[in-house]
């Protein structure tokens, strides 16, 4: 994953996505499931992001159980949720492996999506570990305040608010300071320049070739 281009790893998510959706029983999905955690374990990303995995597949497992809440059907309870890990998993490992003014060149200039609509998805995934940090911080600081977070459902909501608002208040002002430095760095003018280097190489393109085959596969077999 590492030797890839931003590009590649961008179709490679892509192809996952669709070979999810194409795949209709749960074997064929966990099989999908077992071949993403193989590739994340010969990568040496399982073990550094095992928290995300786990707790993705503890979401699967919930969409599951709502699932089969409202169908009743356990078979179509675990396709719903080996599809939804199936489809996340290997945007991790995009993640993982691609730093966010990479991914936003590739965007940018392979993808052809505008600049300003790149930035702002590079600049969400950015502040996403900021701000598990700061929620970190902000209970540690209430909680030294006498803060409780235990009891039934009603009182943790309740005692949650108590977090959420400095959390929030501390997000705005973020925001206002990282507009402030966009604008005085002339952000949204008509040409960019980007340090990170994207071109295709031929490893790439027999990633892309593979990817293409077993999708177009996949869905004549379906």
């Amino acid at each position: 994953m590492e030797r890839l281009v931003p590009f590649t790893k961008i179709l490679l998510t892509l192809a996952v996505s669709a070979w999810a959706i194409a795949l209709q029983t749960w074997e064929q999905l966990l099989g999908l499931v077992v071949v993403e955690l193989v590739l994340l374990a010969m990568t040496g990303l399982l073990g550094k992001q095992i928290k995300p995995v786990i707790a993705l597949a503890g979401f699967a497992v919930f969409l599951g159980v709502v699932q089969y809440i409202g169908s009743g059907d356990i078979v179509s309870s675990a396709v719903a949720g080996l599809r939804m890990l199936a489809m996340t998993m290997v945007f991790i490992m995009l993640l993982a492996t691609t730093k966010l003014q990479d991914l936003t060149a590739s965007l940018v200039m392979q993808c052809k999506i505008p600049y300003e609509y790149a930035f702002m998805f590079t600049a969400a995934l950015r502040f996403v570990p900021d701000f598990i940090a700061e929620s970190h911080a902000v209970q540690e600081a209430q909680a030294c305040r006498g803060l409780s977070l235990e009891g039934n459902v009603f009182k943790r909501i309740k005692s949650y608010m108590s977090v959420i608002q400095p959390l929030l208040l501390k997000s705005l002002g973020r925001s206002e300071t990282m507009a402030l430095s966009l604008e005085l760095r002339g952000f949204g003018g008509p040409t960019h320049s980007f340090a990170a280097t994207v071109g295709l190489k031929s490893l790439d393109y027999i990633v892309i070739a593979v990817l293409v085959a077993i999708t177009v596969v996949l869905f004549v077999i379906r």
